[in-house]
């Protein structure tokens, strides 16, 4: 069920944390969404967490997409969350994708990752797990 039925363009920020520096994911993610309806901000490579928590409170995202192949994703989320909840934006939407250990997903779940979606995940899968948890109805 939905929480909050949102009017107008959704906005995700696609953010690419660490030394990571491979984005084909990330921008194919970005641009499938923004295909998809979404209002969509690519924050480019080798980003902060303090970056991408800046970033999405100038932008006044909805969604956060973190775009993780390092390994180095459990650090990196939690370090973002407290940013987050420092800036009073705790309660964004958080996803991560990339390379997720299948053991590793519960642990960001707990420090409130709202999904994980790994590699081999269609775009429309996301798309629609945004739209069903943001209560986006389509007309």
């Amino acid at each position: 069920m939905a929480d909050s039925v949102v009017k107008g363009k959704v906005r995700v920020l696609i953010a690419k944390p660490g030394l990571d520096g491979h984005d084909q994911g990330a921008k194919v993610i970005a641009y499938g969404l923004k295909d998809a309806g979404f209002e969509v901000i690519y924050t480019g490579l080798r980003r902060t967490p303090e970056d991408i928590a800046n970033a999405a409170l100038d932008e006044d995202v909805d969604v956060i997409g973190l775009s993780i192949l390092s390994g180095a994703h459990l650090s990196i989320v939690r370090r973002l969350m407290a940013v987050m909840d420092e800036k009073g934006i705790g309660d964004k939407m958080v996803l991560v994708g990339g390379i997720v250990p299948d053991e590793d997903i519960p642990r960001l779940k707990e420090m409130g990752v709202a999904e994980v979606f790994v590699s081999g995940t269609y775009i429309t899968q996301v798309a629609e797990y945004i739209k069903d948890k943001l209560g986006i109805v389509q007309a």
